[in-house]
């Protein structure tokens, strides 16, 4: 059985928010579950192309947007998955932080972080 606080996971500061990983390649699950918080009033464009992610969100308010401009709201109860490497845009609201519960599959190996730089269209992993 694998137990953790969150006093004892590999926190990322990913550059709008932070990721609190639980579960890493190296404990063998498979995938990787997070906590991850998003910093009110950014606008992240991401990219997992090595990684399928879900996302539940248990705080704040913010969208999902597909490339194609589709909006899907976010709040407590509401799941999205990247089941096709989607890039896509978060954005946490202007007054709280967005917080979600994600997985991804395959595991991370800890330290990933995005980047956010001009030379790639999407921040990626």
């Amino acid at each position: 059985m694998i137990y953790r606080e969150m006093s004892e996971v590999t926190t990322v500061d990913w550059g709008n928010g932070l990721s609190r990983r639980f579960l890493l390649a190296s404990d063998g699950m498979g995938y990787t579950l997070t906590d991850t918080t998003v910093r009110a009033g950014t606008k992240s464009r991401l990219e997992y192309r090595r990684h399928l992610e879900t996302c539940y969100c248990i705080a704040g308010r913010g969208e999902v947007v597909s490339v194609d401009g589709r909006s899907y709201p976010l709040e407590p109860g509401v799941l999205y998955a990247l089941d096709r490497h989607d890039p896509h845009f978060l954005i946490a609201g202007p007054d709280e932080d967005l917080r979600l519960v994600c997985v991804f599959a395959p595991a991370l190996a800890g330290h990933e972080q995005h980047r956010f730089d001009s030379a790639d269209e999407f921040s990626q992993y």
